[in-house]
Parts: structure tokens; C-alpha cells; sequence
């Protein structure tokens, strides 16, 4: 599909020099533009139609100022509409405003959340085990019924009675299965006097065991690493936002701009020169 749309992108420029006369500067300038989008944007073969989906690029220019953002854009609408009039039908998805949350989320480590599991007994690490590996809130963990597991997948009632199904990972079922065989659960993962445990309780549990290790975490902060993750790992951030049970793609996209903000915190840590601007 990339070798196609590279195609497509040469066509294209052709047609603004040959058919609509546009001078070397503007086609440099539509060519840079496009170069540059299609680093980020996320193309997706459907059955009629192939969309592409413009969140991960609208992240990536989003602190630009509203001009630019406007002219880098055009330049993406124009080779969309010539596609679409040379029997290409192509979609475009996440084409509105995007904003940036101020505020970063701070996830925790795969070290830290490894080292901490380590001090554990088991009811402990599975509540860490699956807010970690599902991304879930306290309030879908507290709620999680053992008729919610399968062999490999998770049955999550998020947000407005949202349904969602997780993969469940197979060290994460074994755990799991260990965790139900010691136990008399009625109907809840997680149960105190035959009621599920408060979100409190499970709440106290995340930040206690990770205080044995000199660490102050919450049960949202694993589901930010968890969402980091992914992301950092490729993974579509349409994806993620349907595993996170987010309605709109645009709360999903803070992760990125986190995962955008660490690197930039790794690199003035790591780059000689920076070093030396400590100095």
C-alpha cells in the first residue's frame, strides 16, 4: 500500500506542475508537506475504500500555529481530492481540531512494576497483574465478574455501559486461574463478604505494594503505562483507543504526546552536548 500511495504522491505532483501550471516552489512545498504526513498518518485498507487516519499526524503538528497547521492540511485535502477524482476512493478520518492536554500522565516503568511484583503475595500481583496488562479503571476492576473471563479474552463494561473485549495475556490467565483456585469467589474477581471490593480497597492494595519499593503509584498510572506502552511499541492509536474504552480518539492522544516528551527528556539526559550544558 505504501509503494502505491508513493506512486500516487508522484502523480500528483506531476499533475500540479503539467495540469494546474503551479510554480517549483509551491510543488517543493506540497512535496514536503506530504512527506512529512505520511510519516504519521495511519493507512488502513478497507473493502471499498482505503482511509486514512490523520490523529497520529494531527498530534505531531498540534503545538504548530493554526496557520501552518491549516496549510499542511491543504496540502493533504488536495492529494485526497485527486485520488478520489482518479478512481481512488479514499476516507478521511480524524480530520477535526485536536488539543493537547496540558497535564502528562505519569506512567510507571516495566522495571519498577517488575521489581515491585517481585515482594507481592498473589491477590496483590493479580490486581497490579491486570490493571497493568488490560489498562483498565478501578471501577472496571472492582466490577470484573468471573463470568468477564475467557481463555484469552476479558469482557470489560466501561463508561456508559460501553462494552469492550481485551486480550488476556497467558501469564495473566495462569496467575488468575492460581488466584480463583484459593479462593470461594460467588461472582466478583474480587469479593469481600460475598460483595465486590470497594474501589478503595483496591486502590490500597496498588499503592501498598509499590510503597515497598520507595514508590508512590495509583491504579490510573498503570493504566497509562499500559497505554505508553502499546503505543511506544507502533501500536495503532486506534487500537488503543478502543482497548482503553476511550469514546474519541483525541483522549488517547495524550499518550502520544507523552511518549513524544519522554523522548525528548531521554535525549537531553543522554546527548553529550546537553551533557555539557550542565557542566
Amino acid at each position: 500500500m505504501k509503494k502505491l500511495i508513493e506512486a500516487k504522491k508522484r502523480d500528483f505532483l506531476l499533475y500540479l506542475e503539467e495540469n494546474r501550471g503551479y510554480s517549483d516552489l509551491t510543488i517543493k512545498s506540497y512535496a514536503e508537506s506530504l512527506r512529512e504526513a505520511f510519516l504519521h498518518i495511519e493507512i488502513v485498507q478497507e473493502e471499498e475504500s482505503i482511509l486514512f487516519n490523520l490523529m497520529p499526524y494531527r498530534i505531531k503538528i498540534a503545538s504548530l500555529n493554526p496557520k501552518t497547521i491549516s496549510k499542511k492540511l491543504s496540502a493533504i485535502h488536495s492529494f485526497v481530492n485527486y485520488l478520489n477524482d482518479n478512481q481512488m476512493r479514499v476516507l478521511l478520518n480524524s480530520d477535526e481540531s485536536v488539543k493537547i492536554a496540558k497535564t502528562l500522565p505519569k506512567p510507571i516503568s516495566h522495571e519498577h512494576i517488575v521489581k515491585a511484583l517481585k515482594e507481592c503475595e498473589i491477590k496483590e500481583k493479580l490486581v497490579v497483574v491486570l490493571l497493568y496488562t488490560l489498562g483498565l479503571r478501578i471501577s472496571e476492576l472492582a466490577s470484573l465478574t468471573v463470568k468477564d473471563i475467557s481463555d484469552k479474552w476479558v469482557r470489560v463494561i466501561g463508561k456508559g455501559n460501553k462494552q469492550r473485549d481485551i486480550p488476556l495475556l497467558a501469564n495473566a490467565k495462569e496467575l488468575l486461574d492460581e488466584y480463583l483456585s484459593t479462593t470461594t469467589q460467588k461472582k466478583f474477581i474480587f469479593e469481600k463478604n460475598g460483595e465486590k471490593l470497594s474501589q478503595n480497597s483496591l486502590r490500597y492494595i496498588v499503592m501498598n505494594v509499590f510503597r515497598r519499593v520507595g514508590l508512590k503509584v495509583t491504579p490510573h498510572q498503570l493504566r497509562h503505562s499500559y497505554a505508553t506502552s502499546l503505543l511506544n511499541s507502533k501500536a495503532p492509536i486506534a487500537d488503543v483507543s478502543e482497548l482503553l474504552g476511550h469514546s474519541s480518539m483525541a483522549t488517547t492522544q495524550i499518550y502520544t504526546k507523552l511518549g513524544s516528551a519522554l523522548k525528548q527528556k531521554n535525549y537531553n539526559s543522554a546527548h553529550p552536548l546537553c551533557g555539557a550544558d550542565k557542566s
